[in-house]
């Protein structure tokens, strides 16, 4: 296989050493309870999410604070006594949970929970529930679209301390955990046992499986294993009102009435709070191979995605695509080195399988026809897993590069695969020199792009350029506005891009029905016109005791 770039009379670098990994790898005073939250405190909150012109400025800032009771001493008091030591109320220990990764959303509250058991998330979402309390789930807090941190003042409930594997069978690959547990932590623990979890991301060390699960992340495994819609087998949900729904199932097949936990995957923690997963995981690859090729046009790398598809066959396990920009701001920004020429287009391909021989050959096979098609301009393999892990971070960490670029605008579309970059090409011919950059990448196995705008601050008039463009443009190509990012706070407005009526509608006879007062996650995921706790203030008012209501 190595002699296929080594005599290639096409490619001007032969396959290089890859020597470096290159890795990043107080209490509140009671006063203020007994009054409720300051006046400053809301304002201050509300403006970091309003646009220069109020709440009709963009259909992404955030509503009025809804009808919910406020925190008084008595939800404290409660509180402590549910969870001891683990009902926080420090401004610094809160302050973090209250802010997104992107530093893009933050939310005032000033209460954070920490559970570690089930039975405690069902007595803090039933007494929630009969206080009107709002609340808002937190996982690993490495959402990009606002879903993950409080809009206002929300109790933050956290799964972080959820951490625990409840069983692993080795026979049928099934794991079940808590919904804490940490992605990478779980990647580990099964490498141990020669199996792999079907998901890989980006926040594998932050990401919790829970927050996975409720946002049916995709990630880079996806092209192999399929979405979590498959490969989560059951799941353990709490209500709004504290009643536990036990669907921990582990088994593969179970026709006996409706999928419920299909309700509860990319629900975004609006319908219920995931506190445990049952989840399929594939036995791990004895043989791994990583390339990285350079293609000069865009139809070339999607001629190259349909000969590895039908040349590698069932040992494909990745495609990923980045673009130029990208590897501009990881040579800028992250000091990353360009592993083979520059090239407009740049591709990740991973196999994996269970005999190098075989795939090595089947690989090769693949390389030397890309080569004489003249499809690939320059590439690279690797087989050892720090020189996979580097070429992989070429992929992984342009998210981590375009944060240093400055102020990001971050988009996750799904499209036919043929027009995947075209969007790219068009934004950049809308935007001109009014942004500082406009990159492309993603996954062209299943025709996720993420399309990522950048300014020196954050741009109003920017913004107002990008959207509703992009919406537009992905709605007459038949896209989804959201491929796995969900819609959070920032997009919940946008839904009818991808969505009709009729079906947002049924979304929203679907929360009322598990959610009547809206407690859970308000403000994310549905449009306000469809949101329940906007019509619910006499349950408010009826179950409000001391707390006060705006």
């Amino acid at each position: 296989m190595l002699g296929v770039f080594q005599t290639s009379q096409k490619l001007r670098t032969s396959l290089r050493l890859l020597s470096r990994a290159g890795l990043p790898p107080v209490d509140l005073q009671v006063q203020l309870l007994l009054r409720g939250r300051s006046p400053l405190s809301a304002t201050f909150s509300r403006k970091l999410h309003l646009g220069p012109d109020g709440p009709a400025s963009s259909p992404a800032a955030a509503p009025r604070r809804l009808p919910f009771s406020r925190v008084t001493v008595e939800d404290l008091t409660f509180f402590r006594k549910t969870l001891p030591g683990r009902a926080i109320t420090d401004p610094d220990l809160v302050q973090s949970s209250n802010e997104d990764w992107l530093k893009s959303v933050r939310g005032s509250s000033e209460v954070l929970l920490r559970p570690q058991t089930t039975q405690e998330v069902s007595q803090i979402l039933s007494y929630c529930h009969s206080r009107n309390l709002a609340v808002n789930p937190q996982g690993g807090n490495t959402g990009l679209v606002g879903g993950s941190v409080p809009v206002y003042d929300e109790i933050i409930l956290s799964t972080s301390l959820m951490n625990s594997i409840l069983s692993f069978d080795k026979i049928s690959g099934i794991l079940t955990c808590q919904a804490g547990c940490v992605l990478e932590n779980l990647s580990l623990y099964l490498e141990e046992r020669d199996y792999i979890m079907p998901l890989d991301l980006g926040a594998k060390g932050s990401c919790q499986i829970g927050g996975n699960v409720a946002t049916n992340a995709g990630g880079l495994r996806l092209l192999r294993y399929g979405s979590l819609h498959g490969t989560v087998l059951g799941l353990e949900v709490v209500l709004a009102d504290g009643q536990v729904l036990d669907c921990l199932s582990t088994l593969r097949k179970d026709n006996t009435g409706y999928d419920l936990k299909q309700l509860f995957i990319g629900s975004e923690g609006t319908l219920g709070v995931i506190t445990a997963v049952s989840i399929l995981c594939p036995r791990k690859p004895k043989s791994v191979n990583v390339v990285f090729l350079g293609c000069e046009t865009f139809d070339q790398l999607l001629k190259t995605f349909q000969l590895c598809k039908g040349m590698l066959g069932e040992i494909l396990s990745a495609f990923e695509f980045l673009d130029s920009e990208c590897m501009r701001l990881l040579n800028t920004h992250l000091k990353l080195a360009n592993p083979i020429s520059d090239c407009p287009f740049y591709i990740v391909i991973e196999t994996s399988g269970s005999d190098s021989d075989h795939d090595s050959q089947k690989l090769h096979n693949f390389l030397e026809e890309a080569m004489t098609s003249l499809l690939v301009t320059d590439g690279t393999v690797a087989t050892e897993e720090s020189k996979i892990k580097t070429l992989w971070s070429m992929r992984e960490r342009v998210t981590e590069a375009l944060t240093h670029d400055g102020f990001t605008y971050k988009y996750d579309i799904s499209l036919p695969v043929e027009r995947i970059y075209q969007l790219v090409t068009d934004m950049r011919e809308h935007l001109g020199k009014r942004a500082r950059s406009v990159v492309g990448y993603g996954h062209v196995g299943d025709g996720n792009l993420h399309l990522n705008v950048t300014s020196p601050a954050k741009d109003p008039a920017l913004l107002a350029s990008i959207e509703p463009f992009i919406y537009e443009w992905t709605a007459k190509f038949q896209g989804s506005i959201s491929a796995e990012h969900g819609l959070g706070l920032k997009k919940r407005n946008y839904i009818y891009y991808s969505k009709s009526r009729p079906a947002v509608a049924v979304m929203g006879k679907m929360k009322t029905l598990l959610d009547p007062k809206g407690i859970l996650n308000p403000y994310k995921t549905l449009p306000d016109d469809l949101n329940p706790a906007s019509h619910t203030q006499d349950h408010s008012k009826r179950a409000g005791r001391k707390g006060e209501l705006c």
